[in-house]
């Protein structure tokens, strides 16, 4: 075997290193869900806030002068709709836009209904907390307190 030149040792270049995943599922991107997060904001909350301000409520007035009735008023029809989606398909019409689902971690297949209610009222408390949202930023696998809570992921198919 023939003695090899520096020079050709020096400018090889070197074998290219495979980076190798540590996570388990293809967690769904940051802005993935936001963008779900604002469709779905639009698709399914949006038509609940106009029939309760106008239709429950009598306008804005009567919503402003009962806005924790009002507001109540407004999420548990959400939580319902988003559980009847999640239960179903594990999407909702945001999640299915962009091609993400909701599984459970620990078997990966889609959460129980228990867990799914769970993670719903979790989600909402987390809202308004504000610091469980925002761990999706901080976090590799872009997760959300109420995430982390009920053992759930939110994943690209």
């Amino acid at each position: 075997m023939a003695k090899q030149r520096f020079r050709k040792i020096k400018h090889a270049k070197p074998a290219k290193e495979v980076k190798i995943s540590q996570h388990k599922y293809p967690y769904a991107k940051v802005s993935d869900k936001m963008k779900a997060f604002l469709t779905d904001s639009f698709m399914l909350m949006m038509p609940i806030i106009y029939t309760v301000m106008y239709f429950i409520m009598d306008g804005r007035e009567g919503f402003s002068q009962h806005k924790l009735l009002g507001w109540i008023a407004i999420f548990i029809p959400l939580i319902i709709v988003q559980t009847l989606f999640m239960t179903t398909t594990a999407q909702t019409p945001g999640y299915r836009a962009y091609n993400l689902k909701l599984i459970d971690e620990s078997t990966g297949e889609k959460p129980s209904l228990f867990i799914i209610i769970f993670r719903n009222f979790c989600a909402m408390l987390s809202f308004f907390t504000f610091f469980g949202w925002t761990m999706m930023f901080f976090r590799k696998d872009a997760k959300t307190l109420h995430d982390l809570l009920s053992q759930t992921a939110i994943i690209r198919q």
